[in-house]
């Protein structure tokens, strides 16, 4: 059977943020740009913050880093929270979308949106399901899918042929009851990185990005993204 394909989405908060304003998230919250991570420049990126999004290239380091990480969590066992929203990712090039809707989905009591919007209502029908069952049901929702076509070609870098490779990807951090949890639809579960506050989110989820960045020190394509109050 084959997969689904969407186009990429560019890391690019205006896209991010007209993305979910279509879908009916009202823009008290809007993703800003993280422009360094020494302390001056964090200091800069508005606060309180509920969600950073990360976006870093997929290389061999990374997926040899992957694949011990997950054989360890299934020796192990992790500890996650069930108030956690995780889904998995089966549809090519939707991480962003899927990184967008984990930085929603665990905000949901501090987010707003319009009565009945497209946004609300998968949320609303997914949230008892199942990781694997939530990403059958995007695969299924018409909305979400053509919403995140027209976001994909409205970024400022040229659009990618759908079938292109993209080595890219998505993913959110957010805290949920005192941890900061590290969510990919691509991993088995999520991954938590210890305590966090709503206070302190940014500071320690940009600490899990430095240690992405040192896997890969020849690696300049990071981009850190923060769902800001605005």
């Amino acid at each position: 059977m084959q997969v689904q394909r969407w186009l990429p989405l560019e890391s690019n908060p205006d896209v991010m943020n007209q993305f979910l304003r279509q879908l009916g998230m009202c823009p008290s919250w809007q993703f800003v740009d993280v422009y360094g991570l020494d302390a001056e420049l964090l200091g800069m990126v508005p606060q309180p913050v509920c969600a950073v999004l990360l976006l870093f290239p997929v290389t061999e380091k990374y997926e040899l880093f992957r694949a011990e990480e997950e054989e360890k969590i299934k020796a192990e066992g992790k500890e996650v929270s069930s108030s956690v929203y995780f889904m998995k990712q089966t549809i090519g090039n939707a991480c962003g979308t899927i990184g967008l809707i984990h930085a929603v989905a665990n905000n949901r009591d501090k987010l707003n949106f319009e009565p009945d919007s497209a946004l609300q209502k998968f949320l609303e029908d997914t949230w008892l399901m199942s990781p694997i069952e939530k990403a059958k049901y995007l695969e299924k929702d018409e909305s979400i899918r053509v919403t995140h076509e027209c976001s994909a070609q409205e970024g400022q870098t040229e659009t990618p042929n759908i079938n292109e490779k993209v080595d890219l990807h998505f993913i959110a951090f957010v805290h949920q009851q005192g941890y900061l949890y590290e969510l990919d639809g691509c991993k088995i579960s999520p991954v938590s990185h210890g305590q966090t506050s709503n206070e302190t989110l940014l500071e320690d989820a940009i600490e899990v990005c430095k240690k992405f960045m040192q896997r890969d020190p020849n690696e300049l394509r990071f981009t850190v993204i923060a769902l800001s109050k605005a």
